[in-house]
């Protein structure tokens, strides 16, 4: 009767191994596995050099960016009495624009300092669909006499990031 058990219970142990793993084996199959081709352009993306824009302390990378890029703003040099904001701004009539952000800057309390941001669709500010942030974008410098600065967002999207700009409202 022993025997009897332990035959049955070797039994049920392989169907259910056997059932696991005809599990695993079909999972396995309804992956899809990206092969080296379909990431080679992800892979080899290579992003523009720098081409630095300045005024006064402060400096922009580039000219233009792709969609899903950062955005590196440098600043070294404030003078001590130098106080305001970095403010992004996105024209969006001939005499309007929607500031999308503002980086508060203070040459008493730090002479120099790094700043990275992206631009993103945000319901809130009415930056809905791709047509709404593609285009000129302008660097305000508040509260001092520095020159605003430049740049444009490219119709073409950083690789991988595609999703991230789906319309929002």
């Amino acid at each position: 009767m022993r025997k009897g058990l332990i035959i049955v219970a070797g039994v049920i142990i392989i169907i259910i191994a056997s059932v696991t793993s005809i599990q695993l084996v079909k999972s396995t199959e309804q992956l899809e596995i990206p092969t080296l081709e379909e990431n080679e352009e992800e892979n080899n993306f290579e992003p523009a050099s720098s081409v630095w824009q300045t005024s006064g302390p402060f400096q922009l990378d580039r000219l233009e960016y792709l969609l899903g890029e950062k955005i590196f703003i440098r600043t070294d040099g404030l003078r001590t009495d130098e106080q305001g904001q970095i403010a992004f701004l996105k024209q969006t009539n001939d005499t309007h624009y929607t500031v999308y952000q503002t980086v508060p800057f203070n040459g008493n309390n730090k002479e120099s300092f790094n700043y990275y941001t992206d631009i993103k669709l945000i319901e809130a500010l009415g930056l809905c669909t791709l047509d709404d942030i593609l285009g000129k974008w302008t660097v305000v410098f508040r509260g001092t006499d520095y020159p605003s600065l430049e740049f444009n967002i490219l119709n073409q999207t950083l690789p991988g990031d595609e999703e991230r700009f789906a319309p929002v409202c």
